[in-house]
């Protein structure tokens, strides 16, 4: 028995904001200093990409997915790439990692007062 399509397949909408509408302007929130939110900010602001491996050698934590979670939560496009990494055991793994556009970056220092002087 083949099942109706949903709304979303019917209509060929993907969950996507539609492009006529403007994005929402960028006014993140700094998360609560010395917290992980505010150590993977700064590794973000910094320019780093990072995966699970890198923030658990940098802070002793293993919770980079509720720290992303979190700081999209306070207005931080932070970006997802998923990297293909299969196991015998899991042939369909997939890893992610997370970087912040340089444009949020600047953005963000701009805001905050903090942008760089270039000589």
């Amino acid at each position: 028995m083949k099942k109706a399509p949903t709304s979303d397949q019917a209509t060929g909408a993907s969950g996507e904001q539609l492009s006529f509408l403007p994005p929402p302007p960028f006014c993140p929130t700094w998360p609560t200093k010395n917290t992980l939110a505010d150590v993977a900010l700064g590794m973000f602001m910094d320019g780093r990409m990072i995966d699970h491996p890198d923030f658990e050698n940098s802070t002793q934590s293993w919770r980079l997915g509720a720290v992303v979670f979190t700081l999209r939560t306070l207005g931080w496009p932070i970006e997802t790439i998923e990297i293909p990494s299969p196991t015998e055991q899991c042939p369909d793994r997939v890893i992610a990692l997370y970087h912040l556009d340089a444009k949020y970056t600047a953005q963000a220092l701009a805001i905050n007062g903090r942008a760089a002087h270039v000589v």
